[in-house]
């Protein structure tokens, strides 16, 4: 094998340096604007959730374009980190959750966003009402 050609392997086979969440969150919310993604919305959930840092919570213009946006940032992930983010719902693209580890990712139709109103649910901290 020639030195170049393994020299190229040897880094191809390297694990990239995982994204600090700030930094993964740049990277999905300033994709999915790249990619046309409609209302991109990050909210914090330190204090509201242990599960992740942040969510975001965007809109595709139609299933096709939900499940594309999904492919596109876990592919955009990859090759900026090493990171296989695991997604659900991709087959039907009304609502595809695409989970990064730190962050959370929501893509809707506009309509099913509507119905389920993500924003609304993570806006109030319940533990401030106590």
């Amino acid at each position: 094998m020639p030195a170049e050609t393994a020299a190229t392997n040897e880094a191809e086979s390297r694990p990239l340096k995982p994204l600090a969440p700030k930094a993964l969150l740049t990277l999905i919310v300033e994709g999915l604007a790249e990619d046309a993604a409609e209302d991109v919305v990050d909210i914090a959930l330190a204090g509201k959730s242990e599960v992740a840092d942040y969510m975001v919570v965007a809109s595709g213009r139609s299933s096709r374009h939900v499940g594309a946006l999904a492919a596109k940032m876990t592919d955009r992930i990859k090759t900026a980190s090493g990171m296989l983010c695991r997604t659900e719902g991709k087959e039907m693209g009304d609502w595809v959750l695409v989970d990064c580890g730190d962050v959370i990712v929501h893509i809707f139709r506009p309509e099913v966003r509507e119905f389920y109103d993500l924003e609304k649910l993570w806006s109030v901290n319940p533990r401030d009402k106590a």
